[in-house]
């Protein structure tokens, strides 16, 4: 049920990499949630929310400016739904708490107005990026993740700045078509979640695509990120909006 001061509008944004050292972005998701996001009644923010994240004891006050701006919302009736991205997939229960938001499986299927629809980071369908897919899988196990939330969180925060700049170095090296999504992948997940329709982001490359799924027509949206302007999926009963704005 729809509250009384909320439209049938649901929002998706993913790849903002929010970051004390990048005020403009920040600036600008602000403008979204109170102009914007606060008139729909759902808001799923798919991941890389944050350019990194160390930890939920890391009480700084620009991660509670941002909890409190997401709980803020979430306050006037629009709901919020968030899914890890790869790069700050250790937001655990007590941050989600403190920002309103309700933590979604990596991978999901939503009613979108009457379409089944499956919504995801999109880092997985990335499978020709092997040596991330190797550091991905060490990453999300159980020991991996208490080895690193047992250190110090200056030492964490160093270790995620290291990573940061190691991962820099390491795109700039890989093609187009590794650091692009497989496309069988894509095929194989609508198969297996019986859906004609994926949402997902980490690629940062903005687009529908029509695709053929067991013959019949799919679709693949890709959201933008935030690097350069403000990116968001508008979606109502009856239409589909890529849209973007300054980040000024």
């Amino acid at each position: 049920m729809i509250e009384d001061n909320k439209t049938a509008i649901t929002y998706f944004i993913a790849d903002l990499h929010l970051s004390e050292n990048r005020p403009d972005i920040s600036a600008c998701f602000l403008r979204f949630l109170e102009s914007d996001a606060v008139q729909a009644e759902k808001l799923y923010i798919l991941g890389d929310l944050f350019e990194a994240w160390v930890g939920d004891d890391d009480d700084s006050p620009f991660l509670k400016t941002i909890a409190d701006a997401l709980t803020k919302l979430s306050k006037s009736g629009t709901m919020i739904y968030y899914i890890h991205g790869n790069r700050d997939f250790l937001i655990g229960k007590r941050y989600a708490k403190q920002a309103s938001m309700q933590l979604l499986p990596e991978v999901e299927t939503i009613d979108l107005y009457g379409r089944h629809v499956v919504i995801m980071h999109g880092d997985t369908l990335c499978t020709r990026d092997v040596d991330y897919q190797v550091f991905r899988k060490k990453s999300r196990s159980w020991w991996w993740q208490a080895a690193i939330k047992s250190l110090p969180l200056f030492i964490r925060k160093k270790i995620a700045a290291d990573y940061r700049k190691k991962s820099a170095t390491a795109t700039a090296v890989k093609s187009q078509a590794i650091m692009d999504v497989t496309e069988s992948e894509v095929i194989e997940c609508l198969q297996k979640y019986r859906s004609q329709l994926l949402i997902h982001g980490h690629t940062h490359r903005p687009a529908i695509h029509e695709i053929s799924v067991n013959g019949d027509n799919a679709q693949r949206i890709v959201l933008g990120d935030w690097y350069e302007q403000g990116a968001w999926l508008k979606v109502t009963a009856n239409s589909i909006q890529l849209l973007n704005q300054s980040l000024t």
